[in-house]
């Protein structure tokens, strides 16, 4: 059994929570007490995880809301610390998975691309300061990926957003540390996500996990597990980390 970090007394929002790693992230945090704001940019998909969190005894609110829309972001960042008092945590996840050539890239895709993960992510640490209570502190996860600091063919504007979390990551760590805020990144390997399943094989996954030195994929449960760590009392000292959870291939080159 997978340990049960307390967060029974932390309000977290987590944005693109709607499915996949987000999902499982919310899914989580609620069981290890938390009550969570699942925000995504598909109401159907917000409502049917949080009803899923409640049915199982947690507690869940959901926020339709796209990430890139600092106003429509913020409004439902509000509208969860009316519901719980405060925000004590904010977990960027939202992000547009979107692999090609670079010469297929076209305006519309790099500013939807940097508009999900760059400004989401900037709304969201912006929305804890708002609503958390300084005395408490805060704590804030940014979706980071192996690629950040590995070269990928036709990943170019998906590996720039991760590398500018990481780059954020750190940079806000030192800004905010001050204010009793920490911020680390998780980094998650292949996960056959719902997402990610669309745009590769069968194949393509065996052979990526052939690379790990693991010699498997990762699972969402394994990202969701470093996250609740990373927001309970056990990391109370951890700040400007990258945790990478893909089984060595960062580490392997």
């Amino acid at each position: 059994m997978a340990i049960k970090h307390d967060l029974s007394e932390l309000s977290i929002l987590i944005s693109g929570a709607g499915r996949g790693l987000g999902r499982s992230t919310a899914e989580k945090l609620a069981r290890c007490g938390a009550t969570v704001a699942v925000v995504d940019i598909d109401g159907g998909n917000c409502a049917g995880v949080a009803e899923g969190i409640k049915e199982q005894g947690g507690k869940a609110f959901p926020y339709e809301a796209d990430v890139s829309d600092r106003d429509a972001f913020m409004a439902a960042g509000a509208q969860f610390a009316r519901e719980c008092g405060r925000i004590d945590a904010v977990v960027n996840n939202a992000m547009l998975l979107r692999y090609e050539p670079i010469e297929k890239v076209t305006d519309e895709v790099l500013d939807r691309m940097l508009g999900v993960g760059i400004k989401g992510a900037i709304w969201g640490v912006q929305i804890l300061l708002a609503h958390m209570q300084p005395e408490r502190g805060g704590a804030v996860i940014n979706m980071a990926s192996p690629v950040a600091v590995r070269g990928y063919p036709n990943t170019a504007v998906y590996s720039l957003v991760k590398g500018a979390l990481v780059t954020l990551t750190k940079t806000l760590s030192a800004e905010l540390g001050p204010r009793g805020i920490r911020v680390n990144a998780v980094a998650p390997g292949s996960v056959p996500t719902p997402g990610a399943v669309g745009l590769n094989d069968k194949a393509e996954y065996e052979r990526r996990a052939r690379t790990i030195p693991m010699r498997r994929l990762g699972s969402e449960e394994d990202n969701a597990e470093a996250i609740a760590f990373l927001l309970s009392r056990e990391a109370s000292f951890i700040n400007g980390a990258i945790l990478n959870v893909d089984g060595g291939i960062a580490a392997a080159g």
